[in-house]
């Protein structure tokens, strides 16, 4: 591993306090929620004692954030935001829930395509909106993808006004094409319903894949869609509570000002941030080119000691879903946390079209990686009480 991500040493990372190192007893090899096991990266860690050195610890001051996140999206995204319609927030779902709210009536109907990151259904519920499934289409060689006329047919539900994009998609790892978008943004155009797209997972975007901000099309819909993202994913950092939401129109712009103290961010997130847009590009490409080597590890370590389970290497992030479905487990998460002491998630978690699927972070050393691998193998291969 390159010298900036650390060690990713077992004994150091039980010393963490965070939701993954506490959620199970200490015997069991966490590799489910979206945390990654690397080292903070140098310059994050750097603003961080440099405010704290001088109590720098007061509410949030948007500072540089909007002209560090443009110049990252120009040179690592392909996208040129205008930076003075870059706005903070603290994460990314409480930004799509707060535009939701602001922008479609009580009761109305969100479209999302599951298998999707779980918290869009349970944040649309609590907001008082309906969930519209428009589910991805399995592929014959396992992997996924959109399927217009699915997603037509729920756009035209009676109530229905907004639409929530995963892009990269989470948990598929699917970075979608320029086409792709284009075919999205025409439906919503035709059926005139707003559009948030959830993009926290591009800047790690893995070689062989061009991520595509749906900000950069040449559609009507780039310029009155909502766009989200944050140095979370990319840098590790969500704990730092600081996402950017960012918009293509001055109306867009006024609603998000208007609720500026509804989404305030960490003043510490924000420091954090400008620094990985910064100045954290080394360290983001050591983590780019570490879960590139991972996946392709972990395509190894399956085809070897799990070869009845179904993988495709994701095309951005350190998440890989896997199909569990050949294994004859009624709850193969269950099984690896049981037998195993290996946590995943469960691929239900994202939707009942996950069901005999799960989701295993990759997020961590070869070491590791192999060693999650072998824990669910052994649960496998136990013998069934």
């Amino acid at each position: 591993m390159d010298a900036l991500l650390g060690t990713c040493d077992p004994a150091e990372l039980a010393r963490r306090k965070s939701y993954k190192w506490r959620t199970f007893p200490p015997d069991v090899l966490p590799a489910f929620v979206a945390e990654m096991d690397f080292t903070v990266a140098e310059p994050i860690a750097e603003a961080v004692r440099d405010a704290l050195a001088i109590g720098d610890t007061g509410y949030p001051h948007i500072g540089e954030l909007g002209e560090a996140f443009a110049a990252f999206a120009a040179t690592r995204l392909g996208w040129e935001p205008n930076p003075e319609w870059v706005f903070a927030v603290p994460d990314v779902m409480t930004g799509i829930i707060e535009v939701l709210t602001a922008i479609t009536p009580h009761g109305s109907g969100v479209v999302i395509s599951p298998p999707v990151y779980g918290p869009f259904a349970l944040r649309i519920g609590l907001a008082g909106r309906r969930v519209v499934e428009a589910p991805l289409r399995r592929r014959d060689d396992g992997g996924y993808e959109l399927d217009p006329d699915v997603l037509d047919r729920a756009l035209a539900s009676p109530g229905v006004s907004a639409y929530l994009l995963c892009s990269p998609h989470n948990p598929l790892g699917v970075v979608w094409t320029r086409e792709q978008l284009h075919a999205i943004a025409d439906l919503c155009a035709r059926h005139d319903v707003a559009l948030l797209v959830d993009e926290i997972h591009a800047p790690l975007t893995l070689p062989g894949a061009s991520f595509v901000s749906f900000a950069t099309l040449d559609h009507e819909m780039a310029g009155r869609a909502y766009v989200f993202t944050s140095a979370s994913k990319g840098w590790n950092i969500p704990g730092m509570k600081c996402a950017v939401a960012v918009v293509g129109s001055a109306a867009a712009a006024d609603l998000l000002r208007e609720r500026g103290n509804a989404l305030l961010a960490s003043h510490l997130g924000l420091l954090g941030s400008v620094a990985a847009f910064r100045r954290g590009l080394d360290w983001l490409d050591a983590v780019v080119a570490q879960i590139d080597h991972n996946r392709v590890l972990l395509g190894r370590l399956l085809a070897q000691l799990l070869p009845d389970v179904g993988y495709i290497p994701a095309q951005a992030s350190f998440l890989s879903w896997l199909d569990c479905r050949s294994l004859g487990l009624a709850d193969p998460a269950g099984v690896f946390l049981e037998r195993g002491r290996v946590a995943v998630s469960s691929g239900t978690d994202f939707g009942t079209q996950g069901a005999g699927f799960v989701r295993l972070n990759i997020g961590t050393s070869p070491d590791l990686v192999t060693e999650a691998v072998r824990r669910m193998a052994s649960a496998v291969s136990a013998p069934r009480p």
